[in-house]
């Protein structure tokens, strides 16, 4: 299984969702799953920013753009090549008041292309190319917004990363969220985490099962 993971915390070894993310790779390797990982962390390689060139070139046709239109798209059309080779998505991130990290919002930006992560076709339709790819996001959070919670409303990153996501073609992304952990105490965040390590091991459970039974196909035929 090819999986593209993609880390966001501006945290190094302190990262909470980085621990998960890792913790959930390696629960797929113990499940027997063969990972070919592609790695990305956009807190130490965080893509380009949206300038006017960006904009210009994306919405110019491709057989009309000129070199220089060609070299800004460089970067953003490798991005997406990579995230439309994967089998499955890995992202990974903490919530930065009360959404996305604003490297990962950069790499949403850089992978949100018309014609290569989702084409408009004839009859009008916005047609998303990541609809074959398994996604699972893997959210920390400091406070507990859990639905029923008194700052549940306050959750804007779920939203937010199923819209985008959802325009470009993955229809039933998991969510695994720890919380709460920088609001709480220890008793809380030990729990937390716990919660979000046995989410994740029947996540990494239900993937493995569909990969080796796709394996077993194969072999068979």
């Amino acid at each position: 299984m090819k999986i593209m993971h993609v880390d966001a915390s501006a945290k190094r070894e302190r990262s909470n969702s980085r621990a998960l993310s890792r913790f959930f790779i390696e629960q797929l390797r113990e499940e027997g799953v063969d990972v070919d990982l592609d790695y990305l962390d956009v807190a130490v390689n965080t893509p380009p920013h949206v300038t006017e060139a960006f904009a210009i070139a994306t919405y110019t046709q491709a057989s009309e753009r000129t070199q220089a239109m060609k070299d800004t798209l460089a970067a953003s059309d490798a991005l997406c090549q990579r995230l439309l080779d994967a089998d499955a998505l890995v992202l990974a991130m903490p919530m930065y008041n009360w959404s996305m990290p604003s490297a990962f919002k950069a790499f949403v930006d850089s992978i949100t292309r018309t014609g290569l992560t989702y084409v408009n076709t004839a009859d009008g339709r916005i047609d998303g190319q990541l609809g074959r790819q398994k996604v699972l996001f893997i959210t920390s959070r400091g406070a507990d917004l859990r639905p029923g919670t008194p700052f549940s409303s306050m959750d804007a990153l779920t939203p937010s990363l199923k819209a985008a996501f959802g325009f470009l073609g993955v229809a039933n992304p998991t969510f695994v969220d720890a919380q709460p952990l920088q609001f709480s105490d220890q008793q809380a965040r030990t729990e937390a985490l716990e919660r979000a390590r046995g989410e994740l091991s029947a996540v990494a459970a239900r993937w493995a099962e569909v990969s080796l039974t796709m394996q077993e196909e194969l072999a068979a035929s």
